[in-house]
């Protein structure tokens, strides 16, 4: 697993991403959007994506239920990163088809070591 969708649309938190995800050995792939999102999940057919939720078209729950119904991509990690942080949210997050979520600001240090616990638990 060496490639990542990064769908996020604010440049700083996306340079940050990215930053943390070359540092740990894997090649990120962008997108500002839901529907770019949508697209370049369906082309570039990434080992993990990383979602926003607050985008400037299609909200990342949308994204997410979007890129589930690509058959190729049902079974693929994908991880909220938000700044959502209400009662409910995280069901509502989990139901779209997130196999689990962080909120923001990440913290840099920790993210990739709880990214891979997410995914050891989908693999277990």
């Amino acid at each position: 697993m060496n490639r990542v969708l990064v769908v996020e649309d604010n440049p700083n938190n996306m340079k940050l991403i990215n930053m943390v995800l070359k540092r740990h050995g894997y090649e990120t792939i962008g997108a500002v959007t839901g529907e770019e999102g949508v697209e370049k999940a369906g082309t570039e057919k990434p080992d993990m994506i990383l979602m926003d939720i607050m985008l400037p078209d299609i909200d990342g729950l949308e994204t997410t239920r979007r890129i589930r119904r690509i058959e190729s991509l049902e079974k693929i990690p994908i991880i909220a990163i938000t700044s959502y942080a209400m009662a409910g949210d995280r069901e509502k997050i989990l139901q779209a088809g997130c196999n689990g979520y962080f909120e923001k600001p990440i913290n840099p240090l920790t993210i990739m070591n709880d990214i891979e616990k997410i995914i050891e638990r989908m693999q277990s």
